[in-house]
């Protein structure tokens, strides 16, 4: 089989890169290892940068995320059992978020890729990328039970961390960076509307929550646990109590409970691999970044790099240029930094460490206190909030 660009995996990096080549002529095949069933159910991000959106739509692909999306303007800080709104819009001129599953992201993306695309494999297992030095990379990958070989131009790893791609560079080639935390999420889906119109973000002496949502009808909520918690030890209603023990307010506001449908931890991880090109193999989304999820950045770091992809491999075809190729890693690590700083930022601002001593939790106070009275602090948050441009880089 042979293709312009071989893309490794069928998550959301992997199908808006395949959907951005087939508008711009082209030719790619997309290899994924699980079956349709799983990539479409597979719960992970829920929140889509300003930047995100306008990808989605200017592809093509935000039909049903205009139609079912829930546009966010904001999110709410709480915390000593106080409520401070973030505004969006009124400190970045206009941006917001939209909250639509990475789900519903894929169903639309393989639909059109199936309608419209290129060859789109599923249950097709990358198993190596060979020569990735040259000027015809290979991967080699099973499918129906057979091996065969997808000789490429270009190959991207869009396969996430435990993937081939990332194994493909030489030893000593790449450098990792990494933070692991003392504390995941125990997260849940539940059949109730949720109880606030936007995110709530909150932080406890218990710990850190965080009410989410997925429809007007189904509730994403997030409670901090040790880490190598087994959620099947947490009872419905313990979730529940726990919850309400950390949203508290001082007004008459109230967390809904309803049928919890799903239960699942995530592990917290800070990590960051560079270079991500090795000759003509590029690294996008969780095969080259991970990043904690409370500043909600995985995904729409994994859309930036593909757009910084698509858009040099176009200018190489228009203009004959590699300019914008050769420096895809370093274009791509200086978004990727920030919303580490971010994310980091972020998870400890909220969080409490184990073991945190009273001089630390009256300094995570004090930034809360800082940004909610500060507007250039509040707006610092709202724009890495938001995203800043993806032409910047």
């Amino acid at each position: 089989m042979r293709t312009t660009v071989g893309i490794i995996g069928a998550g959301p990096a992997g199908l808006l890169l395949a959907r951005l080549l087939h508008n711009a002529g082209i030719d790619a095949v997309v290899l994924e290892s699980h079956d349709r069933a799983y990539v479409e159910r597979r719960q992970r991000a829920g929140i889509l940068e300003q930047g995100t959106v306008d990808v989605l739509r200017a592809a093509g692909a935000g039909r049903r995320m205009d139609r079912e999306g829930l546009r966010h303007d904001g999110i709410e800080l709480r915390f000593d059992r106080r409520r401070h709104r973030v505004d969006f819009p009124g400190l970045t001129g206009g941006r917001s978020v939209m909250v639509y599953a990475q789900t519903e992201v894929c169903k639309d993306l393989i639909a059109l890729q199936l309608e419209e695309g290129g060859p789109l494999l599923f249950e097709a297992e990358a198993l190596a990328v060979e020569d990735a030095d040259t000027h015809a990379p290979r991967v080699r990958f099973r499918h129906q039970g057979r091996e065969d070989v997808l000789e490429c131009s270009w190959v991207v790893g869009c396969d996430g961390f435990w993937g081939v791609s990332r194994r493909a560079f030489p030893a000593g080639l790449g450098q990792v960076f990494e933070r692991t935390y003392p504390f995941g999420w125990l997260g849940i889906l539940a059949d109730v509307a949720p109880s606030h119109d936007e995110l709530v973000y909150a932080r406890h002496d218990r710990g850190f929550a965080l009410l989410s949502m997925r429809s007007p009808s189904v509730s994403r909520l997030y409670l901090q646990v040790p880490d190598g918690t087994d959620a099947g030890a947490w009872g419905d209603e313990e979730i529940w109590d726990e919850l309400e023990r950390r949203f508290t307010t001082a007004d008459d506001w109230r967390l809904e409970r309803g049928p919890i449908t799903q239960k699942s931890v995530t592990p917290m991880r800070s990590f960051v691999h560079e270079p991500m090109r090795h000759g003509r193999l590029f690294l996008a989304g969780d095969a080259a970044h991970i990043v904690p999820p409370t500043g909600a950045k995985g995904l729409n770091l994994a859309v930036g790099d593909v757009v910084t992809f698509a858009r040099a491999l176009v200018h190489l075809e228009q203009t004959g240029s590699p300019e914008l190729l050769d420096s895809y890693s370093e274009t791509c690590l200086r978004r990727i930094w920030q919303a580490e700083r971010f994310s980091y930022d972020m998870t400890t601002l909220l969080h409490r460490l184990p073991g945190a001593t009273p001089f630390e939790d009256r300094l995570q106070l004090a930034r809360l206190e800082r940004i909610t009275g500060s507007r250039a602090a509040e707006t610092d948050l709202a724009e890495a909030y938001t995203g800043f441009p993806l032409d910047r880089g």
